[in-house]
């Protein structure tokens, strides 16, 4: 199969303007989203992986010309949607544990709020 699309180098391409910062410290932003790209890779994989049980299953044998025709069906496209929103949750768990934990916390009135800023002086 040809390609006229060099992949690695559109990997490799700067997005144009300016990286969004979401943290004081830039090499915290950096390790997010090197963790979200590894993410990322390993939803690939464990798709690819399903597509070679799910062959092995049907024919016993497959070859890679198989793996890359691979189309899911209904069904198994809606388990690896299930499957791929679980793994998601179980990587985002620390997140949403501290979002229910802001949610959970009651918002202080604006009378504790002045006086918690009259007595930080």
């Amino acid at each position: 199969m040809s390609d006229s699309v060099d992949w690695i180098a559109r990997a490799g391409a700067k997005a144009k303007g300016k990286r969004p910062q979401y943290f004081d410290d830039p090499a915290i932003d950096r390790t997010l989203s090197i963790v979200l790209a590894i993410a990322g890779e390993v939803s690939v994989l464990r798709e690819r992986l399903d597509t070679v049980e799910r062959l092995l299953d049907a024919k016993g044998t497959i070859s890679r010309a198989d793996i890359d025709a691979y189309q899911p069906d209904r069904d198994a496209a809606h388990e690896r949607g299930l499957a791929t929103k679980d793994y998601v949750a179980r990587i985002m768990r620390g997140v949403q544990q501290d979002m229910e934990a802001m949610a959970a916390a009651p918002e202080p009135s604006p009378d504790e709020v002045r006086q918690r800023l009259l007595d930080e002086r």
